[in-house]
């Protein structure tokens, strides 16, 4: 349930309502908007009475939240939320594009992307230190190394770097580097992990499993936000469906839907979504059109030599042309892109 506070409710009518929910074993969530206060509460609804506490000082409502998620939907939280990655805000009126190879193959690769994505327009890094594939004997990251040259390319361009975590022994370590740790599809349902990296306290970009629903996405960011880690960013990398044509179906009903159901920051990876290079670009443009607060993309110097995920990956001078074209379609919508200062 939420308990939405009156706009003019004092701080220790706030705080009583609180102790009242923590006595009765409630987990107490507190989200203040710009007119008023809400205060989340998960657990037993048997256990305390509803009317008596919307009876407390400074309380204007209790509504029961029927959905399973509670933190993660718009009943909780009306207000979007916006993530702060270092001086970055994503989830406001800017669109962020987050760029760069599938894995990290090297020192020379990265940084050579990673200056070339800096200068067209991107934002953030995204980079595989460990890269956890479907075959055992595909490339599986430079794992440590690979972490000390996204370091080495954040400190030479400016770039927030987004990395995987793949597991719970690493997550730390991967912490101590990444400005946004990313939860892969294939982990999307590790609520262990999800955990683990929710307590870490850092941003979070949740992709959604390869045959998810929308509820199930929300669920699984349910899980960090419940750690009282707000800063969920979900990314919609397409989920597997009868069609053999292209590698997923970029489910850009999904980024609509979630807009509207969530208010959690949602990008989309054109990439995974279609896994051919030639359809990136369109399926960009699509997605920001649809609401996407910013775009995954992977960019590779010689994607025909690529390690990984070579058939997806646009070169630099594709990326830089994309820039342009999503820049013009974010002006259409009364939008902008995010910029890095000089």
């Amino acid at each position: 349930m939420i308990v939405v506070m009156h706009g003019g409710a004092r701080e220790e009518e706030i705080e009583a309502v609180i102790k009242r929910l923590e006595g009765a074993g409630f987990k107490v969530h507190l989200s203040r908007g710009v007119v008023r206060t809400v205060i989340g509460a998960i657990g037993d609804k048997s256990r305390l009475e509803l009317q008596s506490l919307e009876a407390m000082p400074g309380v204007e409502k209790v509504v029961p939240i029927l959905k399973p998620y509670k933190l993660a939907g718009r009943e909780f939280k009306p207000e979007d939320t916006v993530v702060q990655v270092g001086k970055l805000r994503l989830g406001g009126p800017e669109i962020h594009l987050i760029a760069g190879p599938c894995a990290v193959e090297s020192r020379e690769q990265l940084l050579e992307t990673a200056h070339a994505v800096r200068e067209a327009g991107a934002t953030m890094l995204r980079g595989g230190a460990f890269k956890p594939r479907t075959s055992p004997y595909s490339f599986q990251g430079l794992g440590r190394r690979g972490l000390e040259i996204l370091a080495e390319a954040r400190e030479q361009t400016g770039l927030a770097v987004v990395t995987e975590v793949t597991d719970q022994a690493m997550a730390r370590e991967v912490a101590e580097v990444a400005d946004v740790l990313q939860i892969g599809s294939r982990n999307m349902q590790n609520f262990a992990l999800l955990q683990a990296v929710g307590k870490l306290g850092k941003p979070i970009l949740l992709k959604r499993g390869l045959s998810a629903t929308i509820e199930e996405w929300l669920l699984a960011a349910e899980y960090i936000l419940a750690e009282d880690n707000f800063n969920v960013i979900l990314c919609e990398r397409g989920i597997r469906t009868f069609e053999t044509y292209t590698r997923n179906t970029l489910d850009l009903s999904a980024v609509a839907a979630v807009k509207q159901l969530s208010h959690l920051p949602v990008v989309a990876d054109p990439s995974h979504g279609t896994g051919k290079r030639a359809l990136v670009l369109p399926l960009a443009r699509a997605a920001v059109a649809a609401g996407a607060d910013g775009l995954l993309l992977e960019v590779h110097p010689n994607p025909e030599n690529a390690l990984s995920d070579g058939p997806q990956s646009i070169k630099p001078e594709q990326f830089s042309a994309l820039v342009g074209e999503v820049a013009a379609m974010a002006r259409v919508l009364g939008r902008s892109l995010a910029r890095l200062q000089a």
